[in-house]
């Protein structure tokens, strides 16, 4: 979506602003890292009406009485499909922030991507380039969902597990730690900021973070971790309400063409502007400029009508 409102200059380019976002972000861990906890205070900060979708056997209700959110229970196989009807429910039902838990099984569950990438490439007698043409389009699409959906997401990633061996008070001592997270490689580029979950004290470290709030930083994420990603979320333009904005002020001066051909011209002229309008105002505005083109060629042909009948009753009088 292109979120730049601003008046475009002739080249094409316009002056970057930063803008309101929803949040997109990613929990990396191994099992028992806290994902699911730190998803929902962050949730809680971020929001107030909470959704959260469970592909872990409804293991998250065990913090319902921790925290308000309605949960649904996502049962294999993990089709993509699936995933993507849960963001449009949770977008439609008015939810603030939707909590996907986890991403990981719409990769490598029962029926995940590498499970229909496994069958289309036995389909296709084992051509697994083949294979990919079929299957990334459905995980692109999957992607674009969450990306464009108008609400927070978080979503949590288990990570492989491997074990180092560290120096306690002089004693050798295994410790469980995460290596790249169990989805498709460059799916951390998605997100607004990924935080990778330690074990112990369930520290937090940011692997990716465009925010720069928690660059360099070790940490245990709380409320406030969540309050301070809000305040910087909430900083700067609102896309929606400078396309409205811009929309109602396109509107006036469509009003005020006086021939189609006028009308025509404007919006040649205007293209720029129109492209900046988030698409539903974009739809809107074009509905509005068809009527109003109704409008102008029914005035015309009232005022043809009106000048053969001046003509008609001048030839009666003569």
């Amino acid at each position: 979506m292109n979120t730049a409102i601003a008046n475009p200059s002739h080249s094409g380019f316009q002056k970057a602003q930063k803008v309101v976002k929803k949040a997109r972000i990613g929990i990396c861990g191994v099992a028992g890292s806290g994902k699911t906890l730190t998803a929902l205070k962050l949730a809680r900060s971020l929001g107030k009406k909470i959704a959260l979708v469970d592909t872990e056997n409804n293991s998250s209700v065990l913090y319902g009485d921790r925290i308000d959110f309605d949960v649904l229970n996502l049962e294999p196989p993990f089709e993509v499909s699936k995933y993507i009807e849960a963001i449009h429910t949770a977008e439609s039902a008015g939810y603030d922030v939707l909590i996907i838990d986890s991403l990981s099984h719409a990769w490598t569950g029962e029926g995940g991507v590498l499970d229909m990438h496994e069958k289309a490439a036995t389909a296709a007698k084992g051509n697994s380039w083949a294979a990919w043409r079929e299957v990334t389009p459905l995980h692109n699409a999957f992607v674009d969902a969450m990306l464009g959906a108008n609400l927070h997401i978080i979503a949590t990633m288990r990570t492989k597990t491997a074990y180092e061996v560290t120096d306690s008070d002089g004693k050798k001592k295994p410790v469980k730690v995460g290596l790249a997270p169990v989805q498709r490689d460059g799916m951390e580029y998605e997100f607004t900021a990924v935080l990778d979950l330690t074990v112990d004290a369930h520290i937090a470290t940011a692997s990716k973070d465009r925010t720069r709030l928690f660059d360099g930083k070790h940490f245990t994420p709380a409320p406030k971790t969540g309050e301070t990603l809000r305040e910087w979320l909430e900083t700067g333009i609102d896309p929606r309400e400078e396309s409205r904005k811009l929309l109602e002020t396109l509107k006036v001066r469509v009003d005020e063409t006086d021939s189609t051909q006028h009308l025509n011209d404007w919006w040649r002229k205007h293209s720029p502007d129109i492209a900046t309008l988030i698409p539903a105002d974009r739809h809107d505005l074009t509905a509005y400029c068809a009527a109003r083109k109704e409008t102008l060629l029914a005035a015309a042909q009232r005022e043809r009508g009106n000048g053969e009948d001046k003509a008609a009753l001048a030839v009666a009088q003569g």
